[in-house]
């Protein structure tokens, strides 16, 4: 397989570009270094293009690993023909190769086996003529013995074993049966027990096509099957299996092809259906797989890149009744300045006294905002922060619901004890539900990307499969930010492309010991940071404290030399750049591209890189994005009322609509026949975690706390 023209035609690439991204990924580049410092090599393609372009190019080779592990298997066997050779090369899927090993691979005891072991092998080959002039009962008497084999009958069946098997094993059935259950066949799903109430009764008396199933409808299944409230079934019309088996293997209407034809209808009934059914489901539930790990992968890039509420005090809430509300009061950065415990849903002498601490905290540290986690005793804790807020006249004092899924996986992880051995866990939860505020992506990444709640059937998903999925948009918005090299936490820095667990926990050691960095120079005195290292992460962490303003930027250091020739082409150094950017500024937007990309020696897309950085220096590409929506009053789900129009913040989405917090506790569904007023086929064609979107009110449940919405005008 060519693998250049293969990859080129899937992605609709030049031939070069393919042939560029495979050698900078075989000289040990990373995606992220790739896709910003190496645009001119391939022609600026995104990181989420050359990510599943890698993941296609590791499947294609796993492929030809296979290919070449079954061609010599069956050399092995003494059967390797130009025929299968031909057949393994133009397979495209690893279920089409192992079809081809079918017939060879080494199988436990079978009754064709047995019947083999009989010697029943020369008989099945006679049936399988099917000459008129035959009777199949007086050629079976020629293979009975009194050890083996008693009689006539027991050795044509026998026989009809070994041809059962033998049709089974033929690739090409396999394939067009495999084609027309896709097509034609149907998903089956009843009760295991109709009297049970589920959650899946809805799947009780459930029937679909195969080719209309939703994912989200697989998965449920999938799901209800395990937990053993359902049966589920493929079915295909038997006639229509029965009819490509018997066009091809029976032929006449002998005493030989009536046997034949028996062996065709047990071989599909005992072993080729009941394989293509195994088959269609590993499909379906793959493919739906691959479906929630992609709007999984949507929702997590959109949650993580939520703009930060930079710049202010925050005071974090994590309800709960019995226990009380925990509190944490961090600073600008993140650091922990107090903590403590109140109980607003205690007695009236407990309220007054929580009031009192919150005033307290408020005026001490001059918090300007409020974080209160979406979990238990969530709402009433809202209550109690509009109290206190509405007593606070003339302060500017607001509070957002923060989504705390995952808080306490992270509370209770490891990373969280050695961030914070002196709190408790529930402590813990109180910080970072003010950081997520603060700082959504720095906090988040902390957090198994599972746990964070912005997809469905999450932990149905393959693990390794999801991990990787995950793990390269979690990179992605990591370096798409870029990091503070003298704030971040190590579960931050190892984000970053290049470096690994250890070399973070290194850079931040070097920092405990020599102070903050004054230079991206600086990070080749950290231990294990080699060149190779330096060059994948250097762009993508920035040093406010530098004087070098290059460093505050995005600009590669392997850019320095061409980014201060393109300020003297403008005019100026970058000792002038403080004092004269507005002039500079209306230089470099004005500036002819093609031309000075030739005069520097750089490429364009480097080049206008550069000027972008230089037009904005520390520039943060969330903050181009809404901000996040902040409160001072409560509003409840008894308030609403049909016709009603409010803002929301889309928390997540998936196949069959989107769920909108509207700030009542209770996030409302849009359906996706709800999103717009054409047809959309998924609704993230139209919505992504964070939007802020104007909604109206359909339908409310307050029994069943269900809150149905449109956004249709």
């Amino acid at each position: 397989m060519n693998l250049t023209a293969t990859l080129a035609n899937q992605f609709q690439l030049k031939d070069w570009q393919v042939e560029q991204v495979i050698s900078l990924l075989e000289q040990g580049n990373t995606i992220p270094f790739i896709a910003r410092y190496r645009k001119e090599a391939h022609g600026s393609l995104d990181d989420q293009t050359l990510r599943q372009l890698s993941e296609r190019l590791d499947y294609l080779r796993s492929l030809e690993k296979r290919k070449g592990e079954v061609s010599h298997l069956i050399e092995e066997t003494g059967h390797l023909t130009q025929e299968i050779s031909e057949s393994l090369e133009q397979a495209i899927t690893l279920s089409e190769i192992d079809d081809i090993y079918r017939p060879f691979r080494p199988k436990r005891k079978t009754r064709a086996s047995i019947a083999r072991e009989k010697g029943l092998q020369p008989l099945a080959d006679l049936l399988f003529e099917q000459n008129t002039g035959i009777d199949p009962l007086q050629a079976a008497a020629n293979y009975c013995n009194p050890e083996q084999v008693a009689t006539p009958e027991e050795a044509l069946a026998g026989a009809q074993d070994i041809l059962a098997e033998q049709f089974s094993d033929d690739p090409s059935i396999r394939k067009r049966l495999r084609v027309v259950t896709l097509a034609q066949g149907t998903v089956c799903s009843n009760a295991a027990n109709p009297e049970q109430d589920s959650v899946y009764e809805q799947y009780y008396n459930f029937r679909q096509s195969v080719g209309k199933m939703a994912g989200y409808q697989i998965l449920a299944i999938d799901r209800g099957e395990r937990e053993g409230f359902l049966k589920v079934s493929v079915e295909l019309e038997k006639e229509k299996g029965l009819h490509i088996l018997c066009s091809t293997f029976v032929h006449g209407n002998s005493l030989s092809s009536q046997l034949v034809q028996e062996a065709v209808q047990d071989s599909y009934s005992r072993l080729i259906f009941p394989s293509i059914e195994r088959e269609i489901r590993n499909v379906l539930t793959e493919d739906a797989a691959e479906q929630a790990i992609k709007v999984f992968a949507v929702n997590l890039r959109h949650l993580l890149m939520q703009p930060p509420v930079k710049g202010q005090v925050a005071i974090g809430l994590d309800p709960g009744y019995r226990t009380g509300c925990k509190i944490a009061v961090v600073d600008e950065t993140g650091r922990v300045l107090d903590t403590g415990v109140i109980y607003p849903t205690h007695s009236k002498a407990k309220i007054e006294e929580a009031k009192h601490t919150m005033h307290t905290l408020l005026d001490k540290y001059g918090a300007t905002v409020i974080a209160i986690g979406n979990g238990t005793a969530s709402r009433e804790t809202e209550h109690f922060t509009a109290e206190v807020l509405a007593e606070r006249k003339g302060t500017e004092v607001q509070y957002a619901i923060v989504n705390e899924a995952g808080a306490s996986v992270y509370s209770a992880s490891k990373l969280a004890a050695e961030e914070f051995p002196d709190f408790d866990v529930t402590l813990r939860s109180a910080v970072s539900i003010a950081r997520r505020l603060q700082d959504p992506l720095a906090e988040l990444v902390k957090i198994d990307p599972k746990a964070i709640g912005v997809g469905q059937y999450q932990h149905d998903m393959p693990k390794k499969r999801m991990d990787e999925a995950l793990g390269g948009i979690v990179e992605d918005c990591v370096n798409t930010v870029g990091v503070d090299l003298n704030t971040a936490s190590p579960s931050l820095l190892e984000k970053v492309a290049g470096i690994s667990s250890t070399v973070s926990k290194n850079i931040v050691a070097y920092r405990e010991e020599h102070g903050i960095f004054h230079s991206r120079k600086e990070l080749k005195k950290v231990s294990k940071l080699g060149p190779k290292a330096f060059e994948q992460c250097a762009g993508f962490l920035r040093i406010s404290e530098s004087p070098n303003i290059l460093d505050r930027t995005a600009v590669h250091p392997e850019s320095y030399e061409a980014a201060e020739a393109l300020l003297k082409l403008c005019g100026y150094s970058l000792n002038d750049f403080a004092e004269n950017s507005d002039a500079l500024k209306e230089k470099l937007e004005h500036i002819n591209f093609s031309e000075a990309a030739v005069k520097l020696g750089i490429g364009e897309p480097t080049l206008k890189d550069i000027c972008n950085e230089l037009l904005r220096p520390g520039r943060d590409p969330r903050e181009e994005l809404p901000p996040a929506i902040l409160r001072t009053d409560v509003l409840e789900i008894k308030d609403l009322k049909p016709g009603m129009e409010l803002k929301g913040t889309v928390r997540n989405v998936i196949d069959f609509g989107a769920f909108v917090d509207i700030g009542v506790h209770q996030d409302g569904l849009v359906h996706v026949s709800e999103i717009c007023n054409r047809y959309i086929k998924h609704p993230s064609e139209i919505l992504k975690v964070g939007d802020i979107v104007s909604v109206k009110v359909l339908s409310v449940d307050s029994e069943k706390k269900r809150i149905s919405l449109t956004m249709k005008q």
